[in-house]
């Protein structure tokens, strides 16, 4: 019985783990891309409020910690650990309730891009910079810090998440 369940389980968990993978695949793609045609710190302007940039963060969201003094790159890279086996653990027991399910699995593959990342280059590859002047008392130049697909997925995962638990509570 108890390896039927496991057998279920693990089941259950790939298509989960694969959509992970794709989020993977996608960000070091692109990062690959990004490293292959930029030098650091390059712009190419894409649209009026759309660059496409070299940038490299050593910190968290918003260069939080990134003069921490290098600490950091191991601390997130823990923590990057840290949340992979909680949310495979969250995946293989709520694996049937598919908003959550998919918006772990983004999160994951978002938090496993910037933790290679950070293995492989001491820091997060980011590239897409958005800017618009009425962000300018927010951010120098307007300009939102520079980011990847990995934050994408951690970024669309996390509303789904928020989503999730709104449509939860009112449902009871």
């Amino acid at each position: 019985m108890a390896t039927k369940k496991a057998a279920a389980s693990s089941q259950g968990l790939l298509p989960w783990l694969g959509i992970a993978l794709i989020i993977i695949l996608l960000d070091q793609f692109t990062k690959t891309l990004i490293l292959g045609f930029f030098q650091y710190g390059d712009s190419r302007t894409v649209l009026s409020f759309f660059n496409v940039v070299r940038a490299h963060n050593t910190g968290a969201a918003f260069s939080f910690l990134a003069h921490a003094g290098g600490w950091q790159r191991w601390f997130f890279v823990g923590l990057g650990f840290a949340a992979t086996a909680f949310i495979i653990y969250m995946l293989r027991e709520h694996g049937g309730q598919k908003r959550f399910a998919w918006a772990l699995s983004l999160i994951l593959g978002g938090a496993i891009g910037n933790v290679l990342d950070r293995l492989i280059h001491g820091y997060v590859i980011d590239f897409l910079d958005f800017h618009w002047s009425f962000l300018s008392p927010l951010f120098p130049g307007g300009h939102f810090p520079a980011f990847n697909v990995a934050d994408c997925g951690i970024t669309i995962g996390a509303g789904l998440l928020i989503l999730d638990e709104l449509i939860r509570v009112r449902k009871s």
